[in-house]
């Protein structure tokens, strides 16, 4: 980070920006107090994008919707039993909280909302001290009751209170210090990763829901490397994703393997470089970023120590799939992505068979029709997969994947081999074998599909004919 001096500039440019100069007078003039607060002061003081505007107040929730409305394009009160009123002003969506005093009774995660009545007790309620900040409008005052700045200038995650206390209060607060941990690029204190060690467990009173909402966000940062080791170092793993840190297999003297563990982390790694290298500017890839870290989470119940000194780890590509989609229902992610995830590390061993001797056009065929709609993302997770230190050997297989890649494309401008359908469809056979609906319909539209798949298109006239074979040959061995 830059100047202290710096920093508190580009805070006074963020007030100084029409939409929070407004706020703040209408405020000021209705006699209550009005401050920036949280993320938004922290992450412009350390020169981060401001994307959301948190405000609090001494306003309660009626009083906010009276002095706001009249400035707002729209309002919504949803979080009004909570003291938070949301408002779009100037075509951005601001939030403004009453102040709080949250009162927890260490069952649940779920406070006894309690409005408060200053600025800094609203402040040390809160979970790290970098977030405990705020700007006091419109005198542009700092407020840093709990040292924010100086944990920010160490680039640290710290607790107001005590650590214990804090996730005591709200076990989620562990699994935002991992997300902060990769967002930041900050190290947690002694006194928090020790807390994080010894709390692992309460992280069973928050809901699933919002423990993969945690996750999904640490997954969704530039560099969630950091952030996923903290959570297995702290044994917090162990309650979300124990997957991760049973890929930490031990090391037998005789036998010796890569280590999973790590080389998940570095395929996580270079498929978020390929993401950003071949999608440059669109969102985090999160159905991919899970399957780079879960790729290889059937290894651990697959691995076998052969005599030698050979491990092995045969079909762990099929029981990581199963176990990858089995965690992923667990947390409660929707349908489209557990399916997508589990394909992809089904899948992702699929190609190394393309090195060992030349793919048939039907080879070719068969794996973009396994892939479906995840081609591309198994283009990226199978060359991410690649963390061999051998220079020889990673040439080797990034020139076949580039030759697949090349095959793949001149299939396409001869074929429509992203959607690979029989030369005719369920009606047409119908017509051809009359037959009406009925299971003979499906087992015939996957014969014609094999023989797509295998040599290509036949055209109406021919795939007419092998049917007819086919069908005539079905019925002499069923007769």
């Amino acid at each position: 980070m830059d100047s202290v001096a710096r920093a508190l500039q580009r805070l006074d440019d963020l007030a100084a920006t029409p939409r929070i100069e407004k706020l703040a007078a209408a405020f000021a003039a209705a006699g209550h107090e009005l401050a920036l607060v949280g993320g938004p002061v922290r992450d412009a003081f350390i020169g981060r994008p401001v994307n959301d505007l948190d405000f609090t107040t001494d306003a309660d929730p009626d009083e906010i919707l009276a002095i706001v409305v009249p400035l707002a394009e729209a309002h919504w009160d949803v979080g009004r039993a909570f003291g938070t009123i949301a408002a779009r002003v100037d075509g951005e969506t601001v939030e403004i909280t009453t102040y709080r005093s949250d009162v927890y009774d260490g069952e649940t995660r779920k406070p006894v909302v309690e409005f408060g009545d200053t600025l800094e007790g609203d402040l040390v309620r809160r979970d790290f001290t970098v977030n405990s900040m705020a700007l006091r409008l419109p005198q542009r005052v700092l407020v840093d009751p709990s040292g924010g700045v100086d944990d920010l200038l160490e680039a640290r995650l710290a607790t107001p209170g005590t650590a214990v206390d804090s996730f005591r209060d709200d076990p989620l607060r562990m699994m935002r210090a991992a997300r902060f941990t990769a967002q930041l690029g900050f190290t947690v204190s002694d006194e928090v990763r020790e807390a994080m060690t010894a709390r692992a467990e309460t992280l069973s009173i928050v809901s699933v829901e919002r423990v993969a909402d945690e996750l999904s966000k640490l997954l969704r940062t530039e560099t969630p490397r950091d952030g996923v080791r903290l959570l297995v170092d702290t044994g917090l793993a162990d309650h979300v994703v124990p997957e991760l840190a049973a890929m930490r297999l031990e090391v037998d003297e005789h036998h010796h393997h890569k280590d999973v563990y790590e080389h998940s982390l570095t395929v996580l790694d270079q498929a978020i470089g390929y993401e950003r290298e071949r999608h440059p500017g669109e969102a985090p890839d999160l159905t991919l970023r899970l399957a780079a870290l879960l790729h290889d989470c059937g290894k651990p119940a697959t691995r076998r120590l052969e005599p030698g000194g050979v491990v092995t780890f045969h079909h762990h590509d099929v029981v990581g799939a199963k176990l990858a989609k089995k965690r992923l229902k667990a947390l409660r992610f929707d349908n489209d992505t557990i399916g997508a995830v589990s394909r992809l590390i089904e899948l992702h061993l699929r190609f190394f068979g393309y090195t060992e001797g030349g793919w048939t056009d039907s080879a070719v065929r068969r794996y973009v029709r396994d892939a479906g709609d995840q081609l591309e993302r198994l283009h990226m997770l199978t060359r991410a997969d690649v963390t061999t230190r051998n220079r020889r050997k990673a040439d080797r297989l990034g020139f076949a994947y580039d030759d697949l890649e090349a095959r793949i494309a001149e299939l396409r401008e001869r074929e429509e081999i992203d959607s690979l359908r029989p030369d005719l469809d369920g009606d047409e056979i119908q017509r051809v074998l009359g037959i009406g609906p009925s299971r003979e319909v499906g087992e015939a539209y996957r014969f014609l599909l094999e023989l797509r798949t295998e040599e290509g298109p036949l055209g109406a006239e021919v795939a007419t004919e092998r049917l007819l074979a086919w069908w005539n040959a079905r019925e002499s061995a069923g007769a």
